[in-house]
């Protein structure tokens, strides 16, 4: 964990510069598909502050600087997608993108989402086992562009948890 827990808030107009920033490192690091465009980090509010989006994009924040992000989007009125967990290097390893992930998963039971989806690059390996970590399931193996992506789920509703 962090020597300090971060502080997780709202993603703002103001922090789009560093949310593309991110978004670009994931690019650089083979993490994107390579027909995404971001475009949702431009438009956070219509993405996933609207009524329509029903959804909410956070970063963490430890002192002055993001030090990551994670977003949920409105499937269909029982399922969620996380997307966007990204955590800038020098943060990694540190609790961040657990504290993330908590944090979307809580947002998803109080909207009674029954199951969130995502997907993540095979290369991935640290994200994968979170995920695993979390209680998330192995879906499916997709093949696009020579990349294999993993699409991963958990139900909500039937948590061994409990949670």
């Amino acid at each position: 964990m962090t020597q300090h827990a971060p502080q997780i808030r709202h993603a703002t107009d103001q922090d789009i510069p560093v949310l593309r920033e991110l978004f670009e490192a994931g690019v650089y690091e083979g993490q994107v598909h390579i027909n995404d465009t971001g475009a949702d980090i431009e438009q956070l509010t219509e993405a996933y502050f609207s009524e329509a989006a029903q959804g909410c994009f956070w970063v963490a924040a430890t002192g002055t600087e993001i030090a990551g992000m994670i977003g949920v989007q409105r499937l269909d009125d029982s399922v969620a997608e996380m997307r966007r967990l990204r955590v800038r290097p020098q943060f990694r390893r540190q609790g961040i993108a657990s504290a993330l992930l908590e944090h979307a998963i809580r947002f998803c039971r109080e909207r009674d989402y029954l199951k969130v989806v995502l997907d993540v690059r095979v290369e991935r390996q640290p994200a994968i086992q979170l995920f695993e970590k979390f209680g998330f399931y192995l879906s499916r193996v997709r093949e696009q562009d020579g990349r294999r992506t993993l699409d991963f789920f958990v139900d909500l509703y039937s948590d061994p948890r409990g949670e």
